[in-house]
């Protein structure tokens, strides 16, 4: 698990700006080279999918949305890494939304993502 971790970290550093951009069918909602990258490496499309879903509903509140996924601790001395929340800020602080996850198989502790103009991207893609 921790050389997969490394390898989607070390692989993440390598996107700056996209050349080209996917597209979500059903909620046309767009994403870059650096999220189709996670999808593959990390196996997560459902986070692509459910943070889209959350960030166009919040579209109203700012044009400008990051996303930040960060795995709980439960207890102080059980660390589980099963569960996590999705926190989605304007960027200057204001809590838009929190989603909770009771379990999760995504294998990083945490990831900030970036929704601007209908457009899923790393923050080094913006």
């Amino acid at each position: 698990m921790k050389s997969q971790v490394n390898e989607i970290l070390e692989g993440l550093k390598h996107f700056n700006g996209s050349e080209t951009i996917y597209q979500i069918p059903l909620i046309r909602t767009r994403y870059t080279n650096g999220l189709k990258y996670l999808a593959n490496a990390a196996d997560c499309y459902w986070l692509i999918t459910d943070t889209s879903i959350i960030a166009k509903s919040l579209m109203e509140k700012s044009y400008f949305i990051t996303i930040d996924f960060k795995k709980c601790q439960v207890g102080k001395q059980d660390y589980s890494g099963n569960e996590a929340e999705i926190t989605y800020s304007d960027g200057n602080g204001r809590i838009l939304e929190k989603q909770g996850y009771k379990i999760t198989d995504f294998p990083l502790d945490e990831l900030r993502l970036f929704f601007v103009d209908n457009t899923l991207m790393l923050p080094s893609e913006y």
